[in-house]
């Protein structure tokens, strides 16, 4: 990184790191990347940075717009990070369901937050589709740019080199993937390039439990926050996908606790979720595979939650 570096050349080349504790006997070594290491702490820096680019490449994001996106909290960190540092005003929808502390992160760097009430503070679909339509309402305003997180599909090209990350610091020697969906741009464009290394690579994709809609259960209220949105997404690739696996918001946080406690890993709850989730493919691909999932965010996001507070 040279002297004339900027934040946003920071973005990726994040380390690797094997699980010892919270993995039984017998199971694949599983590798978590800690995506934690990105500038705002999460994965969704790439996602960010890679909307932000393609929008100001093609001409639909132009000096001086304003950008509106919807959001549960790291989207629009990211978004509010690349604002920052490219000179936009940023206009956030979201809500209370979501972490105080992301909130505070968002309005921190600057943004404009608009909140959507929820139902008793949880990730619903109605409260997905308000928040939707509340960006749509502030998009039509001039100057105005929607990332539209849901359906943009510049976001999938911002995970191939996280991809590509994978791939060469296991020096390809990976059999499976794991990894939660929301809006499934980072899960389709993981899998497409490491599909692309290896056909025969197991990618699997996990859900809340309460919400369990990709294989085929209604949807429901749940607290594992930035998944799940109770409906397939646009950007859903079932064909790059092999194991769905359904995880509850308690199996999420606990592992999140367990994480910090047995392994000094201080993540979110959907990280937990990831882990559940590797625990089983490690379970069904065997000792001498290897399993890689993500460390999605940082646990310093959900402080003000009951995933930590009080925690003994």
């Amino acid at each position: 990184m040279g002297l004339d570096s900027t934040v946003l050349q920071a973005i990726g080349n994040t380390s690797l790191v094997q699980l010892h504790r919270v993995v039984p006997p017998g199971r694949a070594k599983i590798f978590v990347k800690l995506e934690w290491e990105n500038p705002t702490g999460s994965m969704k820096d790439r996602a960010a940075q890679a909307m932000i680019a393609q929008a100001e490449e093609d001409g639909r994001l132009k000096p001086g717009d304003t950008i509106v996106e919807y959001t549960g909290g790291s989207t629009g960190i990211s978004l509010a990070l690349i604002c920052v540092a490219k000179g936009y005003l940023l206009q956030i929808v979201t809500s209370e369901a979501f972490s105080r502390d992301k909130l505070n992160q968002m309005s921190a760097f600057g943004a404009e937050l608009t909140l959507v009430p929820s139902e008793g503070g949880l990730t619903t679909k109605k409260l997905i589709l308000d928040m939707i339509e509340t960006a749509r309402e502030l998009s039509q305003q001039p100057h105005t740019y929607w990332t539209d997180q849901l359906s943009n599909r510049d976001s999938i090209a911002g995970y191939y080199p996280l991809a590509e990350e994978i791939w060469q610091q296991t020096a390809g020697n990976i059999d499976g993937f794991v990894h939660s969906v929301g809006t499934a741009a980072s899960s389709q464009g993981i899998a497409t390039v490491l599909k692309r290394h290896n056909p025969r690579l197991k990618m699997a994709v996990v859900e809340p439990g309460e919400s369990a809609v990709l294989t085929g259960g209604q949807p429901g209220p749940h607290k594992i926050e930035g998944v799940g949105i109770g409906y397939q997404p646009p950007l859903w690739e079932p064909g790059l996908v092999d194991e769905i696996y359904p995880v509850t918001t308690d199996e999420a946080k606990g592992m999140a606790r367990r994480l910090a406690k047995e392994e000094g890993l201080f993540a979110g709850t959907s990280s937990g979720a990831n882990v559940i989730a590797a625990i089983r493919l490690a379970e069904q691909l065997g000792p001498e595979a290897t399993v890689v999932t993500l460390m999605v965010d940082s646990g310093l996001k959900y402080l003000s939650t009951d995933v930590y507070r009080g925690v003994g």
